[in-house]
């Protein structure tokens, strides 16, 4: 469903989702490079889905062009949520150039990445890497205000390795009057094990003049509402925590509606798992690394099936469809094991090591 904003600045209607205007606070699933696209979403969709979507993030440069696979989770979107188009790049011309390419599609609107903290990304002044420069900030988002005639919304981190251009940071998001800001509460190099500080998300919620969602450690149904209460936000981003279990969405709106919350079995994240593989399977590929693609997968997965970290253990060395679904089901679909409920939260100890997987790059950019 889609409500209306009269933007001052733009001297026009912009369209915003009723989620971010009603009593009921939203959830968005983070857009995160070789997971968000098209046949995550399906899956997502399948077990509830978020109020809005961001694509993965789509390369700017000089010779760039909007990439096809991304493309699709926004002309093929599977689900009645919107969709915004995340860009990610430092020039202007060709931030502009590819903003008006955008016009033909049916974008929700245009979110400007702010956060990758990937080394290969932000040593190309990208991506979380800008947040070094708030002026160069500044100025690409007075363009992207000019030019975009949908909603303009920025995905970011507190900081680079500190705070200090986080206050220039807020006032460029009220000058240029963004419609929404997705804020991780992490600094770049704080990458993803560091403590968030959810009291920038606070500031942020009191300074800005648009919603805020909360991104960052948001592990679970329980936690959503407890970080939303805390800071304040409109709602939450929530990222990681959605591949471990994909029925968060369904839960945070069900414990809203003041219902009983879904609580997945194991024998439920066995047919995830099943489910996930088979979307995302590319015939015509190496078998191998089909397999490889899905541990990135199951790094998280696993840190909810048991507190030893045996399934994680046996997942890790296999190297077949076959071995990997043997281990799958002796962890999830034994007799007497698959009507255990899956933990909500991840173990304790328990560390996902995507990275270790050949090929994967969290934010990559080559």
């Amino acid at each position: 469903m889609i409500s209306t904003l009269k933007s001052e600045s733009m001297g026009s209607t912009r369209s915003l989702p009723d989620s971010l205007i009603k009593d009921q606070w939203p959830t968005a699933l983070a857009p995160m490079q070789d997971v968000t696209g098209l046949p995550f979403m399906k899956v997502i969709a399948r077990r509830g889905a978020p109020d809005f979507f961001f694509t993965e993030f789509f390369r700017v440069h000089a010779h760039s062009k909007i990439d096809e696979e991304i493309l699709s989770s926004i002309t093929q979107n599977p689900t009645e949520q919107p969709v915004f188009a995340q860009l990610i790049g430092e020039n202007i011309e060709d931030l502009r150039r590819t903003v008006r390419d955008f016009q033909n599609y049916p974008i929700a609107g245009i979110d400007l990445n702010l956060g990758c903290p990937a080394p290969r990304v932000f040593k190309k002044n990208v991506g979380g890497g800008l947040l070094r420069s708030p002026k160069q900030i500044l100025s690409i988002l007075k363009m992207l205000r000019q030019e975009v005639g949908c909603l303009l919304t920025v995905k970011m981190r507190i900081g680079f390795e500190d705070d200090r251009f986080f206050d220039e940071l807020l006032e460029a998001i009220n000058e240029t009057k963004v419609d929404l800001l997705s804020l991780h509460a992490r600094t770049v190099l704080g990458g993803y094990r560091s403590m968030p500080s959810y009291s920038h998300v606070a500031k942020a919620v009191g300074g800005v003049h648009c919603p805020v969602l909360l991104n960052g450690n948001v592990t679970s149904f329980h936690s959503a509402f407890d970080l939303k209460e805390l800071t304040g936000a409109h709602g939450v981003m929530i990222g990681r925590s959605a591949i471990r279990n994909p029925w968060i969405f369904r839960q945070v709106r069900e414990m809203q509606a003041k219902r009983s919350v879904f609580q997945p079995t194991l024998g439920d994240v066995y047919e995830y798992i099943e489910d996930l593989y088979n979307t995302l399977e590319k015939p015509g590929i190496d078998e191998r690394k089909n397999v490889g693609r899905m541990k990135k997968f199951l790094n998280f997965v696993g840190l909810s099936i048991d507190a030893e970290g045996k399934f994680l253990h046996q997942m890790r060395r296999t190297q077949t469809k076959k071995e990997l679904f043997s281990v799958c089901e002796k962890h999830l679909s034994k007799e007497g094991q698959s009507d255990m409920y899956f933990n909500s939260e991840p173990f304790e100890g328990l560390v996902a090591r995507p990275s270790s997987e050949s090929g994967y790059s969290e934010c990559k950019l080559s």
